[in-house]
């Protein structure tokens, strides 16, 4: 009876130790004063400074955030016109079409870049800004979709119903009714899909341009000559704002799971 108490906590304190230290000691050695990463000489910010003064570096953040910003917003209206189209739709090969528009999450990534670079190849478009965003599109779409499509299936339907019933057109009953029900899906699979944009380094390797350097290629071309406490920075800064993005999405997503439908039916039979 012992060993089924400890052994649990003991593969727990293993699994933390092997995920979350290597992120701290990270965390630490940005703050070091010492430009090697194994030793500890001293707190300092000179990283950071280095850091906010590199120009080249805050082009790829720029970069980074034009084709994340661009590529999540896409994504929310793809996959939530998908999502809305197939819980509407009732035909035989439909469960295949959802699970075909899942793909792109479970297919490996050097597949997926490999894809689009002989796709844009064929098609003649020149690797640049537009190409990041059109693959960073097509991969950002699944996570959009399963969360509205989540959203969706959970819904009271009789509320739209209703809108029906008392005159509103389809579209009319779509954004007063069904959309604000399902915003906080459709806000979380963005930030989720800005997420995966920002921190995609195979498939946007792949599919770059010279002028279209993005953060995390200009990371990974620097680390080739050795991790510097500048890095550690970059990577502690970018650790942070996808903790708060990860977590806004995962309020978002309770948000909706506890909005309180029986309002919005009140407020259908108002108007």
């Amino acid at each position: 009876m012992k060993n089924k108490t400890v052994l649990p906590n003991v593969y727990l304190a293993v699994l933390m130790i092997l995920m979350y230290v290597p992120i701290v000691l990270v965390i630490i050695f940005s703050f070091n004063e010492n430009k090697l990463s194994v030793r500890w000489d001293g707190f300092s910010w000179r990283w950071y400074e280095a850091l906010f003064a590199d120009r080249a570096m805050f082009e790829s953040l720029v970069n980074s955030l034009i084709l994340g910003g661009s590529a999540s917003l896409a994504a929310a209206v793809i996959g939530t016109l998908g999502a809305v189209g197939s819980s509407k739709v009732k035909l035989p090969g439909k469960d295949a079409v959802e699970y075909l528009s899942t793909l792109p999450m479970m297919i490996p990534e050097i597949i997926l870049g490999m894809v689009f670079m002989v796709f844009f190849s064929l098609i003649g478009l020149p690797f640049g800004m537009m190409t990041l965003i059109i693959a960073h599109t097509a991969f950002c779409i699944p996570y959009v979709f399963m969360l509205v499509r989540a959203r969706l299936v959970g819904m009271d339907k009789s509320l739209e119903e209703a809108a029906l019933d008392l005159g509103a057109s389809k579209i009319y009953a779509f954004f007063t009714v069904v959309l604000p029900l399902i915003a906080p899906a459709i806000l979380s699979g963005m930030l989720l899909s800005f997420a995966m944009s920002f921190d995609d380094v195979i498939i946007s390797m792949f599919v770059t341009g010279v002028d279209s350097n993005t953060l995390p290629l200009r990371v990974y071309s620097q680390i080739k000559t050795g991790v510097t406490p500048e890095i550690n920075a970059l990577c502690t800064l970018i650790l942070l704002v996808t903790v708060l993005i990860l977590a806004l999405a995962a309020v978002l997503s309770r948000i909706g799971r506890g909005k309180k439908e029986p309002e919005q039916a009140a407020e259908i039979e108002a108007r």
